[in-house]
């Protein structure tokens, strides 16, 4: 028998750096190196509806040789996955498993009893946060635990770290490009302020792919750049944490409000570098708020350009929080993290 099936995003040859491969490929990658390769079966689901009936094949077949089925599907995936597995489930008598990437599904599940039902059949659900814990119970589902989200990278030392700064304070978003990641936000900020102060205060870089959906918009908005603002593309996963450690500051503008844990916070952490971050719904579970980074209320473009114009009056109190940060970071690491799964295999 084969300790796991795996069904989820993972874009076999592709480059995709979305939350939900990203995360779909780092719990397979812990699995395979604590049960060994051969252990665990990989079902592939992107390409959508057209492949559904070759991954019904396979599924039927992963379930016949695996003791434990694991999902990761997004919106519309659940409704297909979560169905699908507790029909094939009657004959097979599995552990289900289902990975919940990000904050949505409370919301998602309110008018979705059907499907609120058939989650209930899952031995367990892993979300990312207290927050979506609380709001799940309230719905009636008591199969809930916390598996955070976490990532396979070196923390630097505190000897790695940058104690001094000089204006223009350098800073950067790291995420995916999109209208919904506030990325107009940040940069309507430091416009703002260094027109405001006549002065080059920041220097911002916009790292990240871009949705493919909108590379219209981010053309119109990149026409908009002054010389201190810059698109610096997509960087490698295992390199972002080199990347980060030589910024200031990493803004979150988030106009997700179900944001579960980013990576690109953990990253931050683990590079030294604090976080100025909108307080999406479980903004509390991930940054300590005045300790590892500093919030501003969601969606608020005003709260932004202030808090972030106050700190270039007091750098001192980012550059204390450095420390602090790659404290943070130990939390996310993935013998950590994934010990709430791998006891209930």
């Amino acid at each position: 028998m084969k300790k796991a099936c795996v069904i989820g995003h993972f874009g076999f040859g592709e480059n995709l750096l979305n939350g939900q491969t990203i995360k779909t490929k780092n719990v397979t990658l812990e699995l395979e190196k604590q049960f060994g390769e051969d252990k665990i079966i990989k079902i592939d689901t992107h390409g959508g509806i057209k492949l559904l009936p070759n991954i019904i094949l396979k599924m039927f077949k992963a379930f016949k040789y695996s003791e434990n089925i694991i999902i990761f599907p997004a919106h519309n995936g659940v409704r297909v996955f979560v169905p699908l597995c507790n029909i094939i489930n009657i004959f097979f008598r599995r552990k289900l498993h289902y990975i919940v990437i990000g904050g949505w599904l409370p919301s998602f599940l309110k008018n979705r009893s059907i499907l609120k039902w058939g989650l209930g059949q899952f031995y367990c659900i892993y979300v990312e946060t207290g927050t979506m814990k609380r709001a799940l119970g309230k719905l009636g589902l008591n199969n809930i635990t916390i598996l955070k989200n976490f990532k396979n990278f070196k923390i630097l030392s505190t000897s790695e770290l940058k104690s001094t700064y000089d204006k223009p304070y350098k800073i950067c978003t790291f995420s995916r490009v999109m209208k919904e990641k506030g990325i107009e936000d940040i940069v309507s900020a430091v416009i703002s302020i260094n027109k405001k102060n006549r002065d080059k205060i920041y220097t911002l870089d916009i790292y990240g792919q871009v949705d493919t959906e909108q590379v219209e918009w981010f053309e119109k908005v990149k026409k908009s750049f002054p010389d201190y603002i810059s698109y610096k593309g997509v960087v490698k996963s295992d390199k972002s944490v080199e990347v980060l450690k030589n910024y200031f500051l990493l803004v979150f503008p988030t106009r997700f409000f179900t944001e579960g844990i980013p990576g690109t916070i953990l990253d931050a952490y683990a590079a030294g570098v604090p976080v100025l971050s909108s307080k999406w719904e479980s903004f509390f579970d991930v940054v300590d708020d005045g300790y590892t980074g500093i919030g501003y209320e969601f969606g608020d473009v005003k709260a932004l350009t202030k808090i972030l114009e106050q700190i270039s009056y007091d750098p001192e109190n980012i550059i204390e929080k450095k420390c602090k940060c790659l404290k943070k970071a130990n939390e996310y690491v993935p013998e950590v993290a994934i010990y709430s799964l791998l006891k209930r295999l």
